[in-house]
């Protein structure tokens, strides 16, 4: 193709594929946000549990282990059936948590196991979604990756607009908190089917996804098949994609490590004091019940407003060693956050809280948006799958680390 024609090529459908990333972007966490939301509501039904602890705890390990496989899998895994069958199983469980949410309303231990459960399903759908989604938009173009994870973002101030909202619509009913939750994740239920039909029918026959898409077929890649099989277009025959080399994982990994690194502490800092320190540790104040709603509401909001800092481009970090500073020097947080809880007020909890969400939006999509450069389609797949991979790992590391603020506290 000349470059006359590939101009056209690249640019016919970009506002419509940055729309349809947006939403599946926000459908990848739109389950997980509304549990997180609305854990005010379990930590009531099961007080002794810890769900604001647990519950992660659970989503986490099924999300990093699924993960760990599928990247370590990645080129030879049909791409459309990793994202159909993970917002299918979001579409499912979030289905089947409004049902437990309407007929088990009264806690006890065998309602907890199976929000568990549920919370396991999550983490596998989101493995298989954020990995799959990530990779496959890495080798198109950074716009797509940005609409990705703006829409990521969304999801969880969208939640926690809708659970404020609820709350006080529901506040003065009888189990008025149970009522929101059922019919927070029958909205969850039907966002997720809107997001399988967008992938599954939409989304491939986009022009500009489908000129990434054979782009990275031309390039060896054997993961975009499906999906341009689904869009009507042809990919090369297995004995001629044999011909094209890429770089192993490993060699990948070890060019991009600090990268990856960058990753994994954003999310082990940012995990270690949201959720459960904010909804445990901080204390009573005069917002009472609505407190720890407002501190996921504020977080939610400025890890948003973060993610859409870089669109500005004298804003947009894109130093590594900038990058990898500015990521140590968030574990200030940590005593920032211990001391204010000790002795500051709300407001500072508050404003604390919001910068926390700002910083792990921006970070997030300085890297992701940065890394995947000078790569084969195959490639950019592969290190978009990788650094996935170095978040969850964050993710999960952050979860266990939480609990070192109990410490001293007794259970």
């Amino acid at each position: 193709m000349s470059t006359l024609e590939e101009a056209p090529a690249r640019l016919e459908g970009k506002y419509a594929a940055m729309a349809v990333c947006w939403l599946l972007g926000n459908g990848c966490l739109f389950p997980w946000n509304t549990m997180l939301t609305i854990e005010d509501y379990y930590v009531q039904l099961f007080p002794r549990y810890h769900p604001s602890r647990v519950l992660t705890l659970v989503y986490q390990p099924f999300s990093l282990v699924t993960l760990s496989i599928l990247a370590y899998k990645e080129a030879k895994i049909n791409t459309r059936k990793r994202n159909l069958f993970g917002y299918g199983l979001f579409f499912i469980s979030s289905l089947l948590v409004s049902v437990l949410n309407a007929t088990s309303g009264k806690g006890g231990t065998g309602t907890f196991i199976g929000i568990c459960a549920v919370s396991a399903a999550f983490g596998l759908a989101d493995a298989h979604v954020q990995g799959g989604m990530v990779g496959d938009l890495s080798l198109m173009t950074p716009e797509l990756v940005q609409c990705f994870l703006d829409g990521v973002a969304a999801a969880g101030a969208l939640t926690s607009a809708l659970w404020l909202i609820t709350k006080a619509a529901y506040e003065n009913s009888a189990n008025g908190l149970r009522k929101g939750a059922i019919l927070f994740f029958s909205i969850a239920s039907v966002f997720e089917f809107l997001c399988f039909i967008l992938y599954a029918y939409t989304f491939p026959k986009l022009p500009i996804v489908k000129y990434y898409r054979s782009k990275a077929a031309s390039q060896g890649s054997k993961t975009v098949s499906s999906d341009l099989a689904a869009a009507g277009i042809q990919t090369l025959p297995e004995e001629t994609s044999k011909q094209f080399e890429r770089l192993s994982n490993k060699e990948l990994l070890l060019q991009n490590v600090d990268y990856a690194i960058d990753m994994f502490l954003i999310y082990v800092l940012t995990l270690s004091i949201f959720p459960g320190f904010l909804l445990e540790d901080i204390g009573s104040h005069s917002l009472g019940t609505w407190y720890a709603l407002v501190l996921i509401a504020m977080y939610n909001v400025g890890d948003l407003i973060g993610r859409y800092i870089p669109l500005v481009k004298f804003l947009k970090l894109k130093s590594r060693k900038g990058l990898m500073v500015v990521v140590l020097s968030r574990f200030l947080f940590i005593p920032a956050f211990y001391f204010t809880a000790k002795y500051g007020g709300q407001g500072w909890i508050i404003m604390l809280t919001s910068v926390l969400g700002v910083t792990n939006g921006y970070l997030t999509v300085c890297v992701l948006t940065s890394a995947p450069k000078g790569y084969k389609g195959p490639e950019q797949n592969a290190l978009g799958n990788l650094l996935m991979l170095f978040l969850a790992g964050g993710i999960f590391s952050g979860v266990i680390l939480d609990w070192l603020w109990l410490i001293g506290k007794g259970w």
